[in-house]
């Protein structure tokens, strides 16, 4: 079928890009889902940091790229069963069979797409979420779907014109299995997640990265006990997710960020005390658990140096490969410390998004006020210059 699509045509454009137009909006050929696929009408997507990182160059992707890993929206058609997927809903065609990470998916179905596919079978699966699964990374990191092969396809154009198509065909990547940016997207089965029709398209959105990865910072990799405080370095999309996440679930929380518009709307969301790095430093401000979400080298360092003796730094923050900090290491020994990694919250997506569609059904999780701006697919430019100054905190494209 034809679809609209954002695509990336070239990695580390030069800035602002909205002179340099890294992004183009493509017409582009999607294939039917295969086994184990559905088709997806796109609602609203969600534009992050990950997706600025392909844009600038700080993570290397096959391009030209289609955009966009954070998004809900309507099952539209369901490809064959997998292969052994073998009882009565394998048989109907608008049921998504037993074979699948998500079974019982169903044309009609409102769905939260997931950038990290879990086949639920590897040794990385079986972690319960603290490693990333093997199948789906390789898959990322070639901009294919994790059941093999590409589905995206643009024409290529005569000589000497963008306008006339010669009559060939070349593959557009996928990014991170989802490519939301789009009308459409074919996505595995292992990548997205049901949820019921009361949850709003584009609350349902931001499940899928900013509160997967922010909340489950807190909730997975840091598991702050009852009373303990919980202080998030870097408020962005994931960082305020986390925020939100720990406040719903009864604990005080700090902010520290380096911009001051960032710490005003951090008390909106219910922070109880905010501070520059600078300020939380000379006030000798400590937490037990401590969430690095920013993903630069300094704030890592920051949020170590804010972290209480016997407490854990969890870091989710994607630095460039080459990025590098300094702390010291005698400071794990003698007072007990712990430091983690946490990929998407160290998340088991299908387990995880029912307890914030919970907190949000009790009214304790406002995931809508993390939007900050809503957007159009040909706005994706000054979109990620906007993430870049570090003036948004989630634009929404919606449809």
């Amino acid at each position: 079928m034809k679809i609209e699509g954002a695509v990336l045509e070239r990695c580390d454009a030069a800035k602002p890009f909205a002179s340099s137009r890294p992004i183009t909006l493509s017409a582009l050929e999607l294939d039917a889902p295969g086994p184990g696929e559905i088709l997806v009408r796109i609602e609203a997507a969600g534009v992050c940091h990950s997706d600025l990182s392909v844009v600038d160059g700080n993570r290397v992707r096959p391009v030209p790229m289609l955009l966009g890993h954070e998004a809900a929206g309507i099952v539209e058609r369901i490809g064959e069963p997998l292969p052994g997927a073998a009882d009565s809903s394998a048989a109907d065609p608008g049921v998504a069979g037993p074979g699948d990470a998500s079974p019982g998916i169903a044309v009609g179905d409102r769905v939260v797409m997931t950038f990290l596919p879990r086949c639920g079978r590897c040794a990385n699966c079986l972690t319960d979420g603290r490693l990333p699964c093997s199948i789906g990374s390789a898959a990322n990191g070639a901009g294919t779907l994790v059941g093999g092969g590409i589905r995206l396809h643009r024409a290529n154009a005569r000589s000497g014109t963008d306008a006339i198509s010669d009559g060939t065909t070349h593959d557009v990547h996928h990014h991170l299995g989802v490519s939301a940016f789009a009308t459409h997207a074919v996505v595995s089965t292992t990548s997205v997640v049901r949820v019921d029709p009361d949850v709003p398209a584009e609350v349902a959105a931001l499940l899928g990265c900013a509160v997967l990865t922010g909340g489950g910072a807190v909730l997975n990799a840091g598991r702050p006990r009852d009373g303990d405080d919980v202080l998030v370095v870097g408020l962005g999309g994931v960082g305020m997710a986390a925020v939100l996440v720990a406040v719903a679930t009864g604990h005080r929380v700090i902010g520290v960020d380096a911009l001051r518009p960032k710490l005003d709307t951090a008390l909106s969301l219910g922070v109880s005390e905010v501070y520059t790095p600078e300020e939380a430093t000379a006030a000798g401000i400590t937490a037990p658990v401590v969430i690095e979400a920013a993903g630069h080298p300094a704030a890592f360092e920051t949020a170590f140096s804010l972290t209480a003796p016997g407490g854990t730094t969890v870091t989710v923050g994607l630095p460039r490969p080459d990025a590098r900090s300094s702390i010291a290491p005698l400071t794990l020994t003698s007072e007990a410390r712990t430091v983690v990694g946490s990929y998407l919250g160290s998340s088991v997506p299908s387990r995880d998004i029912p307890i914030y569609v919970d907190l949000w059904r009790r009214g304790l999780l406002p995931v809508e006020n993390l939007v900050s701006a809503r957007i159009g697919l040909d706005e994706l430019n000054e979109a990620m210059d906007a993430l870049a100054s570090g003036s948004a905190l989630r634009q929404l494209i919606t449809f």
